[in-house]
């Protein structure tokens, strides 16, 4: 459970980085949504990775540190389909707002996020 809480941490901290990066870039300048949220979506992986070893997980248990971050962005690949659709959907088919909209599927997403870094790519070798 203290790992989840951590996590947690880690992950609110790339969210705000996501969100706020995507506020300002599709909200005030007014570039497509979804073109900032792939961005911005991969910039907040990147930074997720540097706290997730620094504060949550122990890198280098499983994988070498260059196949490791290649999962990581592997199953932030996934994150990321998932993170567009759920975008997407509250925008335009909801007519929610976009960042309360980025909001939303950065939540969704959340989930899928640890799961995978915790069973797959951090997991210690049985």
């Amino acid at each position: 459970m203290r790992r989840v809480a951590q996590y947690f941490g880690v992950g609110a901290a790339a969210a705000a980085v996501d969100i706020a990066l995507f506020a300002l870039f599709a909200g005030y300048f007014g570039y497509p949504y979804l073109i900032v949220g792939c961005a911005t979506f991969v910039l907040a992986t990147a930074v997720n990775y540097v706290l997730g070893v620094r504060f949550v997980f122990e890198s280098g248990v499983r994988f070498a540190r260059g196949h490791e971050i290649l999962l990581v962005f592997a199953v932030s690949a996934v994150g990321l389909g998932l993170n567009q659709l759920a975008l997407y959907l509250a925008v335009e088919r909801l007519g929610a707002p976009l960042v309360p909209g980025k909001m939303l599927a950065t939540a969704l997403v959340f989930a899928w996020n640890y799961l995978m870094r915790a069973r797959v790519v951090f997991r210690r070798p049985a």
